[in-house]
Parts: C-alpha cells; structure tokens; sequence
C-alpha cells in the first residue's frame, strides 16, 4: 500500500491483545514467591548434594542455607539459572560458616 493509503485509512478491527507471560494474577500479591515443581525439585537436589559436600553441618543449617539462597531470588524475573546461582551462595555460606544474608550477599 501507498503511504497516503496508510494514512487515511480507518482501522475497524483491533488486533487481539496479547498476554503477558510473566503478568502476575490479580488474587497473587507482588511479593510471593510461587515455586514450580521443577524448582522444587532443584532445591531438594541442591540440599541433598550439599548434605554429601558438607557431612559435618547440620542438615537444618544445609536446609537453612539452601532456603536463605533461594528466597534470595525470589523475585528475579529470569528463573533458569536460579538453581545454580542459590547452590552457588549456599556453598559459598556453609564455606564461611553461616547461612547468606540477602541484604549482604545481594540477589
């Protein structure tokens, strides 16, 4: 089509409005974090090999740590490497011999 053809032409029909994936629901506060099946599944694989790397700590303190790191996260928009990074600062944590701190550590 010609330019001017563009110009005067009228729009009778609107084009559907796409839906945002990472829209959050109306009933979901901003601040929940609602874990998929595969990241509970991450978080139990992070605690039980950190359980067999650190034999001498206390499986709450593993626990601990692991849940601290995750949390840590839980607004982070890109959710794959999540796993990772929270195995990451858990070691890191049980390392030096305390559980993250968000506000120290950061996300």
């Amino acid at each position: 089509m010609a330019p001017a053809t563009l110009q005067d032409a009228e729009r009778t029909e609107t084009a559907p409005a796409r839906e945002d994936p990472g829209a959050r629901t109306p009933h979901e506060p901003p601040d929940e974090w609602s874990p998929t099946p595969e990241e509970l599944a991450a978080v139990r694989t992070t605690v039980a090999r950190l359980r067999a790397a650190y034999p001498s700590v206390d499986a709450a303190t593993v626990e601990a740590a692991v849940a601290a790191a995750y949390d840590s996260f839980r607004q982070a928009k890109i959710r794959k490497y999540v796993p990772i990074l929270a195995e990451r600062r858990s070691r890191k944590a049980l390392a030096a011999g305390s559980t993250p701190d968000p506000v120290r550590d950061g996300p």
